[in-house]
């Protein structure tokens, strides 16, 4: 699993908007230089989180984004599967059936499973409110 720059940015937009979240938009100009991306990457990024609920959008004087809901609502992995889709560390566990056909007789499969369920269990047990308070999955650590 290798998470792409459109995956990190939407994260680093998300905790942006958190850290401000008081109701009022925030231009995208502004996130891009605190965030020191470019605003051309961020609008397709934001385009995706407001289309998807994630973020709400106000066009004109005075717009910008601001979070939809509060920043404990949402998960790294709610974020990160959003933006970058599977998360699935072998292709064979890529969507919701397996469809290789040599997974009956698969023996690294439990193992990839497993993998697979531990970085899904770590992710979305990080809200960005842990984020926001320096706890990084605190006690949800399953290791």
């Amino acid at each position: 699993m290798m998470v792409s720059t459109k995956g990190r940015y939407a994260l680093r937009i998300m905790l942006d908007l958190a850290e401000r979240n008081t109701g009022e938009y925030i231009p995208l100009m502004e996130i891009a230089k605190r965030q020191e991306i470019s605003e051309k990457y961020l609008e397709s990024i934001v385009s995706i989180l407001s289309k998807n609920g994630f973020v709400t959008a106000l066009r004109g004087k005075g717009g910008g984004y601001r979070l939809a809901r509060d920043p404990d609502t949402y998960t790294v992995g709610s974020i990160l599967k959003l933006t970058e889709g599977s998360l699935a560390p072998v292709s064979c566990l890529d969507g919701d059936a397996n469809l290789c056909n040599r997974a009956g007789e698969c023996r690294t499969l439990p193992m990839w499973s497993k993998l697979d369920r531990l970085i899904d269990d770590f992710i979305e047990g990080i809200t960005l409110e842990d984020l926001l308070r320096g706890d990084e999955g605190g006690d949800n650590y399953i290791i």
